[in-house]
């Protein structure tokens, strides 16, 4: 077994406490950096992505997987050419005000991660204004995601995205939108660009968005 396919082995099966030690060797022996990226991790999560539709993997592997990749990238980045980690562009995330739920919103913001966006985090409970803070603060931003798992939050969800209209930031940015109660319906209602059920599902349309 070559050192890539060790390491789409250990992403796969959530191994985070030999990752950095098989990238080190991987770059040791020679493979470049991008291919250990590409082919050693990035193609897992993806396949993982595609199990995890199927219904042939769940949220718990996803997750484990998902950090041992960042483990991997972390490990790998002295090595990669400036901003090939992140070479997709930025992503804002966070679960819309009055809403504490964070799972959900963690497995889009790795799977976000693994397939090549650097992503800001606001957490949970964030008020529409601290959304348009981050835009302004920062105009790579390319996608913006919201979460909600409450109905009784989905109003929140409408709001920010009004807010961002209102700040005259809505055509530089792609809203993504998920969440259990969340429909296509609802997004189409909303404003939003895109819906998806899943977390697999949030990083391939996210890439499609910005291609």
């Amino acid at each position: 077994m070559s050192k890539i396919e060790e390491i789409r082995e250990a992403v796969g099966k959530g191994k985070s406490k030999i990752i950095s030690e098989l990238v080190e060797e991987a770059v040791a022996e020679g493979a470049s950096p991008m291919e250990i990226l590409n082919d050693g991790m990035i193609d897992e999560m993806a396949e993982i992505g595609e199990k995890f539709k199927r219904n042939e993997a769940f949220v718990p592997e996803m997750l484990v997987a998902a950090k041992t990749m960042k483990k991997g990238v972390e490990t790998l980045k002295k090595y990669l050419p400036d901003g090939a980690d992140k070479a997709l562009g930025k992503v804002v995330i966070g679960t819309v005000a009055g809403d504490m739920h964070d799972i959900g919103k963690n497995l889009v913001a790795m799977m976000f991660e693994s397939t090549g966006f650097e992503v800001i985090d606001l957490g949970v409970d964030v008020p529409a204004e601290k959304f348009v803070e981050a835009l302004k603060a920062d105009p790579e931003i390319k996608i913006v995601a919201l979460s909600a798992l409450l109905t009784t939050t989905m109003q929140a969800m409408r709001d920010t995205i009004t807010a961002i209209e209102e700040a005259g930031l809505r055509e530089n940015v792609k809203i993504m939108v998920g969440g259990a109660p969340i429909t296509q319906e609802f997004a189409d209602e909303i404003g939003a660009d895109a819906y998806t059920a899943d977390a697999a599902s949030a990083a391939e349309v996210g890439k499609a968005l910005v291609s």
